[in-house]
């Protein structure tokens, strides 16, 4: 095994449930690509660009994702990659392509033994028509995020807060006005200013 190839293993194996690493190093090795673990970021969890410049393409996943998490998006990631390899760049970024290939790609670990039984449930129901991201499925973002270690017990899930209720995002206060499908408009406090945020984002109580 090469240096490359055990890095990836490693990084594998200390990021993704332990029944799914070899799966998802052979989805590497079969065709591929750059891949970069990287500090948290608020507005993705991973991310995939086609470079027509680039012989090698490139796939990032944040560092701080539970293993379910981080396995759900690294597979959501692979399929953007094999999608536009296979029926080139023309293709949506979530079209049929890319939903087709993802439900291909997650068949083999979409299993009990992988998942604990209510993420198992909840990503049944996700993949008969995948979303553009997990935070658009509030059912599935809700489940996963229960598993997420750096949600503790003074921070909530903002889609959890009441209406009218004041709370604080990356040290700024804010009311939750009204829900909007997948996403809260809510009312900057100090500036009176209306911001739209995702209902899985995390915020501590206002006192």
């Amino acid at each position: 095994m090469s240096a490359q190839e055990e890095q990836f293993l490693n990084a594998f194996k200390k990021h993704l449930p332990e029944e799914a690493v070899m799966y998802c190093f052979q989805l590497w090795k079969q065709q591929p690509f750059n891949f970069f673990i990287t500090k948290n970021r608020a507005s993705k969890l991973g991310d995939f660009r086609f470079r027509r410049d680039r012989k090698i393409q490139t796939i990032t996943i944040n560092h701080n994702l539970s293993r379910y998490q981080f396995l759900i998006t690294y597979i959501h990631e692979v399929a953007h990659f094999r999608a536009f390899e296979k029926y080139g760049l023309r293709i949506k970024p979530h079209g049929a392509e890319w939903k087709q290939t993802f439900r291909e790609l997650m068949l083999p670990v979409l299993k009990e033994k992988v998942f604990p039984k209510d993420i198992f449930m909840a990503l049944m129901l996700h993949m008969r028509n995948p979303k553009a991201s997990t935070g658009g499925d509030l059912f599935l973002a809700k489940t996963l995020k229960a598993y997420d270690a750096k949600v503790t017990s003074d921070t909530s899930l903002l889609l959890d807060l009441s209406l009218g209720e004041v709370f604080i995002l990356q040290g700024r206060k804010f009311r939750k006005d009204h829900v909007r499908r997948t996403r809260v408009l809510c009312e900057e406090i100090s500036t009176g200013r209306k911001y739209l945020i995702s209902a899985h984002a995390e915020v501590k109580k206002a006192q």
